[in-house]
């Protein structure tokens, strides 16, 4: 009898909890929610692609990721290092044998040289990396210059870490290079970071050297750190080197570099990104990191050190296979009359839909309804990608290639 009294207390309370009383206040969340969290919109990426999932009638041109498994070695490296027990913490700088293979490649690629024993964090992603950037530099109130169309998290990020982004449009004519008279019209004497991402998500865009000499002028008379997030440099086509601008002169000691395993080495399951800036700023970085997600998983360090070791080879092949796609795809977009540069670098096509008279979402949901096709609606980026499509070409040639006709036979309808 004891037994079956619990048992109908415990199924009352249930009861209570699912079904609370009439006078039972209700909890207002909106006002337990911290503003800037409250103030910060979901990703207008994430968001579209909600309507994708379990649809296997659609070809997706969008998530921002590689195709191509990661390279079997690095694969290889990451079991073989479970298979020896290697389940512990690490430093919270990362594997010494890491950050070494890091400062090596960022010397050789970037042509910046860092200690790897204090001027390289290991963080779990580039988004990580990104975030303890900002929450080490920023004050309250302290603004953040960053060109747009941008990356979704840029502005989010800025005001998670109570700062105040400020975004600056670039235009197509300028193949979505920043230009630095637009960049001299946004600088206050409350700027205090100048965040910069090329080749940029989700233009394609690149700097031209010239640009970024500009750039770095500006930086240096105003005093700003520059963030500049570096993840598709390896991703640039018809032979351009990639121009760091933390190489440039005076920049290294201002500049926080920001690279990744994610895209050329197709690790995005991996999450791992890294750091490189002057010691007081790495450490600043890492006191938040510590405290916050102490350090980045052991598995995927011990297959970043493979992928800097030994994956040249296969990184070269994407890239040759991503620069066929791009030739292929931004000729067919041209050719349906969809007007789009030519991305000098990562893997998205940026076409302007302008003339067809639609907003950026009308045309991707247009494009998704009848098609079956799914691509980014330009304004997830900023409001000045608005009138632009972004199409992922990491996908499968064939699927490309049936991609297009879809797309133009959508187009025509609109006439």
């Amino acid at each position: 009898m004891k037994g079956n009294s619990v048992q109908v207390e415990r199924s009352e309370s249930a009861t209570l909890a699912a079904h609370p009383q009439p006078d039972t206040p209700v909890m207002d969340y909106s006002q337990r929610i911290a503003r800037q969290v409250a103030a910060v919109p979901r990703s207008g990426i994430r968001d579209f692609f909600e309507l994708v999932l379990g649809r296997d009638d659609v070809i997706s041109l969008g998530v921002g990721e590689p195709d191509f498994a990661t390279p079997w070695n690095i694969r290889q490296a990451a079991i073989q290092s479970l298979e020896r027990g290697q389940t512990s913490y690490t430093s919270n700088l990362g594997l010494l044998s890491l950050r070494k293979e890091i400062a090596n490649y960022v010397g050789g690629f970037f042509d910046v040289e860092y200690d790897p024993a204090s001027e390289v964090l290991v963080t779990v992603g580039v988004s990580e990396a990104l975030d303890v950037s900002l929450r080490a530099l920023l004050n309250p109130g302290d603004e953040v210059i960053y060109h747009e169309p941008c990356y979704v998290s840029y502005s989010p990020s800025v005001v998670m870490a109570h700062g105040v982004a400020v975004p600056v449009a670039t235009r197509q004519r300028d193949n979505f290079s920043l230009k630095p008279d637009e960049l001299a019209k946004a600088i206050t004497p409350r700027s205090r970071v100048l965040l910069l991402n090329f080749p940029t998500n989700p233009t394609g865009g690149v700097a031209s050297k010239e640009d970024l000499e500009g750039i770095a002028k500006l930086c240096i008379e105003h005093d700003l750190i520059c963030i500049t997030d570096e993840i598709y440099s390896e991703l640039r086509y018809d032979d351009e080197k990639h121009i760091s601008i933390a190489s440039l002169p005076g920049m290294r000691e201002r500049t926080i570099l920001l690279h990744g395993f994610s895209k050329a080495f197709a690790m995005t399951g991996f999450r791992l990104g890294y750091a490189c800036a002057p010691a007081p700023l790495v450490e600043a970085m890492m006191k938040i990191h510590q405290y916050s997600m102490l350090c980045a998983p052991i598995t995927s360090q011990a297959a970043a050190v493979e992928a800097l070791q030994n994956g040249k080879e296969p990184m070269e092949q994407m890239r040759e296979s991503y620069h066929e796609r791009r030739d292929f795809f931004v000729r067919r977009l041209n050719e349906i009359g969809m007007d789009c540069h030519v991305p000098g670098g990562a893997f998205y096509a940026f076409p302007d839909i302008r003339k067809f008279g639609l907003s950026s979402q009308d045309f991707a949901m247009g494009l998704l309804e009848s098609q079956g096709v799914a691509a980014v609606p330009g304004n997830a980026f900023g409001p000045s990608g608005e009138g632009f499509l972004r199409c992922c070409y990491a996908t499968a040639f064939d699927q490309l290639q049936e991609a297009a006709d879809r797309i133009e036979k959508y187009v025509a309808t609109l006439g």
